[in-house]
């Protein structure tokens, strides 16, 4: 997985009935692009997030990939 600051996060809900999280990456804390990732939830806390593989990365538009 790899990302870069201002793309998202989408963490999927494992349990039937919990709500997918999607949060904004705002800081990288691996090397190029891997996680951990500092995020930024839509309710404005910030959390440390280590993603599994019920993760995926959405790149933001204005990146040339």
């Amino acid at each position: 997985m790899r990302a870069a600051v201002g793309d998202r996060l989408h963490v999927h809900g494992r349990v039937v009935g919990t709500p997918d999280r999607s949060s904004e990456i705002i800081e990288i804390r691996g090397r190029d692009g891997a996680p951990p990732y500092l995020v930024r939830r839509d309710d404005g806390q910030e959390a440390l997030v280590f993603p599994g593989p019920d993760a995926s990365v959405e790149h933001s538009q204005s990146q040339d990939r």
